[in-house]
C-alpha cells in the first residue's frame, strides 16, 4: 500500500471506534463528506466494503472488524512510540563521547560535567583521555576538546575555558639546593621534570615569551611523563622543576608547598575549545551539553 494511504486507515479506524462520520471528522479536523469520500476511496480500492451505514449508525463489517483488529493496536503503538520521542526532546537522552587531553578532561570538562549530568540521567558521556590530535570522526568521537589553535580550520569550536597560562614550580627543598633560574637559558643545568606528547614526536619543549621574544628551551631530568597530574606529583615530592597549567599548581603555590620563577616569561595560550564536525546532526542532548560547556566570562 502506498504510504499516502496510512492517512486513509486512521480514518477508517477513527470512524470505527466513533460509530459516526460526524464525531470522528470533529475528531480528525477534517469536513464530513471529506472524510466520506476518503472511506470510499479505501474500500474501492481494497475491494471490499469496510463499514455498514445506516441512518442512524455506522459500524464494521466483518472486513471492517477484521482489519480493525489488525490495524488499530498497530495504530495506537505508533502513536505511543510518537509521544515517546516528544517526551525524550522534553527529557533529552543519548550516548556522547568525547576526547580530551588529562588537564581540560580534569580541569575543565569534568567540573562542568559534574554539575550539567544530575539535572540529565539519560544522558550518557563517555570522556576518554588522549593526547594525540586524532581524527574525531574517524574514530567515532562526537566531539574533542582541544587548545583554540590546534582545532582544524573545518570544524565547530565552541571555547570552555579562559585563555591558559602555564607555569614554572619547584618545591621548597629543590630550591635549598638549587639556585631559583631567572631567565629560560638558566634552565639548562636544572634538574626537570619532563613530558612526552605523541603531537610533538618526543619530549615537549618548554614554551616561553616575553615582549615578543619567544624561546623553546628542550630540559632534561630523571623523570619523564605523558600526563601532568603525574608531573605535579613529582615535582611537590622534590624531583625537579616542572612546566604545568598554572590552575594545577595556583593552590600548592598560595599554601607554600610550591614557588614560582620565571612568571614574567610564561605566555598565555588559547584556551579550550570543545570541536565537532560541522556537518554533524546535533541532537537535543548534544546541544545542551554544548551549551553546558560553553565558557561564558
Amino acid at each position: 500500500m502506498p504510504r499516502e494511504n496510512f492517512n486513509d486507515l486512521v480514518a477508517f479506524v477513527a470512524v470505527a471506534r466513533e460509530g459516526s462520520f460526524t464525531k470522528a471528522a470533529a475528531q480528525l479536523g477534517v469536513s464530513q463528506s471529506a472524510l466520506s469520500h476518503t472511506i470510499r476511496a479505501l474500500e474501492t480500492r481494497l475491494g471490499v466494503r469496510l463499514l455498514t451505514r445506516t441512518t442512524r449508525s455506522v459500524s464494521p463489517t466483518e472486513a471492517g472488524d477484521r482489519l480493525l483488529a489488525t490495524v488499530a493496536p498497530r495504530l495506537d503503538e505508533i502513536e505511543v512510540e510518537v509521544a515517546a520521542l516528544s517526551d525524550m526532546r522534553d527529557r533529552p537522552a543519548g550516548n556522547i563521547r568525547i576526547s580530551a587531553a588529562g588537564h581540560a578532561a580534569t580541569n575543565v570538562v569534568w567540573p562542568k560535567l559534574e554539575k550539567f549530568l544530575p539535572d540529565f540521567p539519560d544522558i550518557k558521556v563517555e570522556l576518554i583521555v588522549n593526547y594525540g590530535l586524532i581524527d574525531i570522526v574517524a574514530e567515532r568521537f562526537d566531539a574533542g576538546v582541544r587548545l583554540g589553535d590546534q582545532v582544524a580550520k573545518d570544524m565547530i569550536a565552541v571555547r570552555i575555558a579562559p585563555d591558559l597560562r602555564m607555569a614554572v614550580v619547584g618545591a621548597p627543598s629543590y630550591f635549598a639546593k638549587h639556585s631559583p633560574p631567572t631567565t629560560p637559558q638558566d634552565l639548562a643545568p636544572h634538574t626537570c621534570i619532563c613530558m612526552r606528547l605523541p603531537t610533538y614526536g618526543g619530549l615537549y619543549a618548554w614554551e616561553f615569551e616575553k615582549k615578543g621574544h619567544e624561546v623553546n628551551v628542550r630540559v632534561e631530568g630523571q623523570l619523564i611523563f605523558n600526563t601532568s597530574t603525574q608531573i605535579v606529583t613529582a615535582v611537590l615530592a622534590g624531583f625537579g622543576l616542572a612546566y604545568v597549567p598554572e590552575d594545577m599548581v595556583e593552590d600548592h603555590i598560595a599554601a607554600g608547598r610550591l614557588l614560582r620563577v620565571l612568571t614574567d616569561w610564561c605566555p598565555y595560550f588559547p584556551g579550550y575549545h570543545l570541536y565537532f564536525a560541522s556537518r554533524r546532526q546535533s541532537s537535543p542532548a548534544f546541544a545542551m551539553l554544548v551549551d553546558a560547556l560553553r565558557y561564558r566570562a
